[in-house]
This record gives structure tokens, C-alpha cells and sequence, in this order.
């Protein structure tokens, strides 16, 4: 689930604010920006789209769903694909069309309640396997949650943080001058973190700090990392524009060591480590993940070189997940960016509808539900989900989302931002798959510079 990067023609995301951003009605009652990105037609050989530019419709409106290839010539035969068609992510049962020369049209399954429905395609031609998709919103600002909000949510995270605050902190900054340039000093920074599961010995946060070689002050990012097991290398790129950046790994081992090291650990010891302990909200895996990044954010606040005022949470995915958790639970976060966050609204295959990564409680193929049993995991999940967190945040928050995101499903990510009573400004991509763009990253860029003061 690690954010990617691609290229796209600018022109087929157009993420410029002062272009896209336009007054909307506010979803939760506070003032909010909706840019949605010019839908491009597609120059590829198979081409899903819909009958509205945006693809976004009211609920009880009709949506048509559009499925043409561009060949010449065009087989007389027509071209046959496989399809499946529903609500993201319960897409249903596959089945199989012929496509003549002037397109498939098919029609979107009704939806009674706000969502997203799905087209996904494939086909082979001339011995090329095709895929295609195309996503349609009904309503998509008036999707609500289905997750719970325990009555204890804010009193059990201030225990948390009272355990976090009883364990010595131990910073200890190792030079990276591999890393470094001569603008930018980059180093690895390791710090104690509460145990896991508590009673045991303290663990262990790793990260890279890359800091601006001037005198300051500057502004500083707390990045937090998409999910899966990996290295890095800190965001010097970022620091010679002006800011102090913590780049933070989640599961207690060092940054730096070989990828192999990492793969192995990806898909063996810490394969599925959001499911981890999950029956216990107190033993459950990301309650040290939690923990680690609120410790990172005390340490971005004694650095002498942040400027005391701007202190960022920043990430995607996974990321975003963390991003809006911290920024709930240090009223120090000034801002917030969240890319198609995670862990939002879990629980949603168990109300019929998609849940957010990494799809708890879904249905296998023969029905049954996983993740069994699910009562104390259900439990557990409120106290952890993106979605309570959201419901706390403060500060003005930059949101992204994509209706093709089958990873972290629209319905997930959009439960979420509807909650938010911060300011708000969210992009939205009905193209977009689990990936982000440069021009993406330029649009955080620009908020960020707006947020902080500085020159876009």
C-alpha cells in the first residue's frame, strides 16, 4: 500500500487551486473547498469512462457507463470482454460482453443510499491482456460513517499518552552524510517508544531528519509513512525549501539496512501486522505506531531550528491514516495533509459496504466473513480508525481522494472527510488509483507554502 509515484500529462490532472477550488456547501458544517480533476479521455486501447464529465451524480440520477476500444481495424466479430459491476469494492459476480465498434453502453447499478459503483473491465487483444476501470459518486458528500465511537475514546488515548510521557524519550541523532548536501544536514534519529504490548520493555522508533544548513527558524513536517516494510532516506529535497523534515519508519527497526532485509520482514514476521493483537485495544499493534509518531512530533517541538509556530503532519495512505491521528492528538499540529488515508471506517463490510485498507471483516469467496471472531476486533477497531480521529482534528486539513482507489476505497476515505469539522479543502480525482502524481505532490507544495507563510 506504499504511495507510488507516476507520470501524467499536466493537463489530465490540472491541480492547480486557483482553477479547481470551488465553493461548496459544508459537508459537517464548517467551511470547506472541493476541486475535483478534469476526467481526460483515455488515448489507450481499452476506454472506460461515464456519461458525465466528473463522474458524479445524485442519488435516484441515472449513470451510464461507457466501454470502447480503439482499433483499426476493428475486429467484425466485436471484442469480448469480461466485466464485473457494483457498489467499490462488492463489485459482484464477473460476466461477459461483446463490444462493437461504437462502444458498450452499461448501465450503473442503482444505488438507494449515497456511494460509489464500480466498472471494471478486462479483455484480450491481439494477445494483450487489457484492464479498464471507471468509478461513478452518488453523492459522495453525504456518505456517513457506520464505525462506532467508543464512549471512552478521548479518555483511553489520554492514558495512552500518559504512558508514552513515562518513558524516557533517549533522542539520539547518528550523521548521514551520504544523505547530506550542502544545504541540507541529514541524519538518522532513533528514539524509546512505549512497549509493545505494554508491561514490557520499551521499544524503539527510527526515522531520518533532514534540516535546512541556515540559521532559521523554519517550519516543520512530521512525515508518516505509507503501509508495508521499508527503508528510507528522508526528504532533503524538501528541507532545502525551507523546512525541518522527520521522515519516520513505524515498526522498531532501523532505516538503513538492506532492501532484502526489508522484503523478507514485509512478507514474513510483520506480514499482516495491522491485524496484530487486534482483540486487544491495549496490545493492538498500532497502538505503538500511535505513540511513536506523537513522540516524533515532541521531538520535531525541541528542535532549535523550528520556528515555534508551523509544525505539519504530513503522509498517504498509511499516511494519511497517521497524519490525521497525530494531528488529532497534539493540538501542536497547525496542519494536516492526508492523501487517500487508510484505516477509515473498517468496518464498513460488515454494514455491505467497502471498509478501508486493509479490509477487515470482508467477506472471502465463499462468504464468510474473516477476520473471526469479530466482536472484540470490531471493538478494537473504533479506538484505532481513522474516522474518530478525523471527527477531533483542529487545524486546516488538505485532502485528497480518488474514485479508482481500490486500496483505499472512495466510500472509506470519503466517510472520513464528511466528518471533519476543521477547515477543509479536498481534491478529488474520479480517475485516480492508489498512486500519486507529481502535480499532486505540487499542490501540497503550494498549500504547505500557503499554511506556513511562505512563497508558493
Amino acid at each position: 500500500m506504499k504511495p507510488l509515484t507516476f507520470t501524467k500529462p499536466l493537463a489530465a490532472t490540472l491541480l492547480a487551486f486557483s482553477h479547481l477550488i470551488v465553493a461548496a456547501p459544508a459537508l459537517a458544517g464548517t467551511p470547506v473547498k472541493i476541486g475535483t480533476v478534469a476526467v481526460v479521455p483515455s488515448d489507450a486501447t481499452l476506454q472506460v469512462s461515464l456519461d458525465r464529465a466528473d463522474w458524479t451524480y445524485a442519488v435516484g440520477q441515472a449513470a451510464t457507463f461507457r466501454v470502447k476500444f480503439n482499433l483499426a481495424p476493428y475486429p467484425a466479430e466485436g471484442v469480448t470482454i469480461s466485466y464485473r459491476l457494483g457498489p467499490d469494492m462488492l463489485e459482484g459476480a464477473e460476466r461477459t460482453a461483446i463490444v462493437p465498434e461504437q462502444g458498450l453502453s452499461l448501465p450503473a447499478t442503482a444505488l438507494a443510499q449515497p456511494g460509489f459503483v464500480r466498472l471494471l473491465v478486462k479483455a484480450t487483444v491481439q494477445g494483450k491482456v487489457q484492464e479498464g476501470r471507471a468509478t461513478a459518486a452518488f453523492s459522495p458528500q453525504n456518505i456517513v460513517p457506520v464505525q462506532t465511537e467508543p464512549a471512552d475514546f478521548d479518555q483511553f488515548w489520554q492514558a495512552q499518552k500518559r504512558a508514552l510521557a513515562a518513558v524516557a524519550p533517549q533522542f539520539t541523532l547518528t550523521p548521514a552524510p551520504a544523505l547530506s548536501n550542502e544545504q541540507v544536514e541529514v541524519s538518522y534519529l532513533t528514539f524509546q517508544n512505549v512497549a509493545q504490548p505494554p508491561g514490557g520493555r520499551p521499544t524503539r522508533i527510527y526515522g531520518v531528519l533532514s534540516v535546512p544548513r541556515g540559521a532559521g527558524p523554519y517550519p516543520a513536517v512530521l512525515q508518516v509513512p505509507g503501509a508495508g516494510v521499508r527503508g528510507y532516506k528522508g526528504t532533503p529535497e524538501m528541507a532545502a525549501n525551507g523546512y525541518v523534515t522527520l521522515q519516520i519508519g513505524i515498526h522498531g527497526i532501523p532505516v538503513n539496512l538492506p532492501d532484502e532485509l526489508y522484503e523478507q520482514l514485509n512478507f514474513g514476521a510483520l506480514e499482516s501486522y495491522n491485524r496484530y493483537n487486534l482483540d486487544n485495544r491495549n496490545a493492538y499493534y498500532y497502538r505503538r505506531v500511535y505513540l511513536g509518531a506523537l513522540r516524533a512530533l515532541d521531538y520535531l517541538a525541541q528542535h532549535p531550528k523550528w520556528d515555534g509556530k508551523n509544525l505539519v503532519a504530513q503522509g498517504g495512505s498509511q499516511g494519511g491514516q497517521l497524519a490525521i491521528m497525530a494531528s488529532a492528538l497534539d493540538a501542536r499540529v497547525t496542519a494536516t495533509v492526508a492523501s487517500y488515508p487508510a484505516y477509515s471506517d473498517v468496518t464498513g463490510y460488515l454494514h455491505g459496504r467497502a471498509g478501508g485498507w486493509p479490509g477487515l471483516f470482508r467477506q472471502d469467496a465463499q462468504g464468510r466473513v474473516q477476520d473471526q471472531p469479530v466482536d472484540a476486533k470490531v471493538t478494537t477497531s473504533a479506538y484505532y480508525d481513522t474516522v474518530n480521529f478525523a471527527r477531533r482534528l483542529r487545524a486546516p486539513v488538505l485532502y485528497y481522494a480518488g474514485f479508482n482507489d481500490m486500496v483505499t476505497p472512495p466510500t472509506s476515505t470519503l466517510a472520513v472527510f464528511n466528518v471533519i469539522t476543521a477547515p477543509r479543502e479536498l481534491v478529488l480525482d474520479p480517475q485516480q488509483v492508489h498512486l500519486t502524481t507529481p502535480e499532486h505532490r505540487a499542490t501540497i507544495e503550494r498549500w504547505l507554502a500557503q499554511q506556513v507563510g511562505a512563497k508558493p
